[in-house]
């Protein structure tokens, strides 16, 4: 399916998308900087999808789901898209399985390369006043403050990243089946 050059480029616009409309939830969740220039650019590129989505759907718990709900809708029809182009069927319920789930692993990602970018930027440049390694540090610190719960640091030496991809490693291997 992949030798054809539209399912490559809608694919990549698709998964680019979503992965923007996820950080816009995660910057949300985390509470990060509404005045960092990153988080307006998030804001700014996904307020116009997502606004007929907020006026329709309530907060949960004081958080706004219509980014989850557009990038599990917006998966969905990347995926007919790329079936449909291929000559292949699929039943709607496993194109909603296979939303979801890609979705899922999209988000963990994002979770994978905010704390890589974390640990890096840890070494090379902590207490930077770029706009990217305070967003960085302001998505990743609720991850490391919860496994730091469960495993405080060893001799100064903080082991929260490590776990962090185990986990992640973890779950994505058990997704696998169902991705596309």
């Amino acid at each position: 399916m992949d030798s054809n050059p539209l399912i490559l480029i809608i694919r990549t616009l698709g998964e680019l998308y979503i992965f923007i409309m996820l950080l816009r939830l995660i910057l949300q969740v985390v509470k990060a900087d509404y005045y960092n220039p990153i988080s307006q650019g998030v804001v700014r590129v996904t307020q116009p999808v997502i606004n007929p989505f907020q006026k329709m759907l309530p907060k949960v718990l004081g958080i706004d789901i219509s980014p989850i709900l557009f990038s599990i809708v917006l998966k969905g029809v990347v995926l007919y898209a790329i079936y449909a182009m291929a000559n292949h069927l699929i039943a709607i319920p496993m194109l909603g399985v296979y939303a979801l789930v890609g979705v899922f692993n999209t988000f963990l990602d994002i979770i994978f390369y905010a704390v890589m970018g974390s640990v890096i930027i840890s070494w090379i440049a902590p207490d930077s006043p770029h706009p990217a390694p305070q967003l960085l540090l302001q998505v990743t610190a609720p991850i490391y403050r919860f496994v730091g719960k469960a495993l405080p640091p060893i001799g100064g030496f903080d082991l929260s990243p490590i776990v962090i991809f185990i986990a992640i490693q973890i779950i994505q291997s058990q997704l696998r089946p169902f991705l596309i």
